[in-house]
């Protein structure tokens, strides 16, 4: 597996990461730990050394599962983690909170749940409006300097937002959603980090899962599943959104590839810095992945993505209303 710099950073990983939020948490029930165990370490296996997690998947059972599946390649492999949100008295997570006392609170946690002395990439989760940015970075930067934390990240942050970060403690990556169904970052965030030079970390990349081809108009989610709450994935804009899996089934067939991997060598062809995570549950689904690192797209086949995708308008908001107010400030 090839390896990227994230920026300008130290911080090098493989070209493709492990998502692992969906092993616990959002598309349905927990699968089994053992099971997810063991995937988490083929991945490593095959050269995967970027594994993405949060204290709010599950919650907390996440990063335990992350923590004990990686504790046997501590050294040899990159932990992302997430701060941010506060927890209700009755368990359930509500708004958020990045107060640098909290966010304090959330590293010793998260530091114990991953069976490790450092977080690789500490990220805040979704930006809070109601704490200066400024004071968020420089609570990081005080990990940072203590030695609990290596890099700073910030998740779905708007430009002006990443710049007053980056002013106070510089940012390593950006999260946020990219792909061939969601292309707004390209409007201002991308040029923004290239500016930085700060990494950038797609996730869905696969459209949570619509752009491998397997979810079409018919598929039922369990009900448990988020994208049940996803206007995107209402059976109306799935069926008028299948021009984009048909656009990515033609290239499929012409690199003998399937429409995950040119979805996902897409996004590695659009900059040297760009690592995606794809989550997966299954052995082949991760093998699938991890196989668009060898898929090399010409100049011609972007040309070609490109030409057919302006003509696609995709259907339906990626969030709902509540989840949107969330992004992208």
């Amino acid at each position: 597996m090839e390896k990227r710099k994230l920026g300008n950073s130290s911080l090098e990983v493989s070209a493709i990461g492990l998502g692992c939020m969906g092993m616990s948490f959002g598309f349905g029930p927990p699968k089994d730990k053992k099971e997810m165990i063991e995937l988490i370490r083929a991945a490593v296996e095959r050269g995967v050394s970027f594994f993405d997690t949060a204290e709010v998947y599950g919650p907390f059972i996440n990063e335990e599962l992350v923590g004990e599946a990686l504790a046997p390649f501590r050294g040899k492999v990159a932990i992302a983690t997430k701060f941010g949100w506060k927890e209700a008295e009755d368990g359930k997570w509500s708004g958020l909170d990045s107060r640098p006392e909290h966010i304090k609170a959330v590293a010793e946690a998260s530091l114990k749940r991953l069976k490790t002395d450092v977080i690789d990439l500490f990220y805040q989760h979704r930006v809070d409006t109601n704490v200066p940015i400024e004071d968020v970075a420089g609570a990081v930067r005080d990990l940072i300097q203590e030695g609990k934390v290596k890099h700073f990240g910030l998740s779905e942050a708007g430009a002006q937002t990443i710049r007053k970060a980056h002013a106070v403690q510089p940012v390593t990556a950006l999260q946020s959603e990219y792909s061939l169904w969601h292309r707004k970052p390209e409007i201002e965030i991308i040029p923004t980090l290239e500016e930085l030079g700060i990494g950038f970390v797609p996730f869905s990349p696969l459209g949570k899962g619509f752009l491998t081809g397997k979810i079409d108009e018919n598929t039922q989610f369990d009900k448990t599943d988020f994208r049940n709450t996803v206007p995107r994935f209402n059976e109306e804009n799935r069926k008028a959104n299948q021009a984009v899996v048909d656009l990515l089934n033609n290239i499929a067939a012409q690199k003998n590839a399937t429409p995950a991997q040119i979805a996902l060598a897409w996004l590695l062809a659009q900059k040297p810095w760009i690592v995606p995570i794809p989550g997966t549950t299954k052995l082949h689904r991760l093998e699938e992945n991890l196989g668009a690192a060898n898929v090399k797209l010409t100049p011609e086949d972007l040309d070609q993505i490109e030409k057919a995708a302006a003509q696609i308008q995709i259907q339906g908001e990626r969030y709902t209303e509540a989840g949107e107010k969330m992004t992208g400030r």
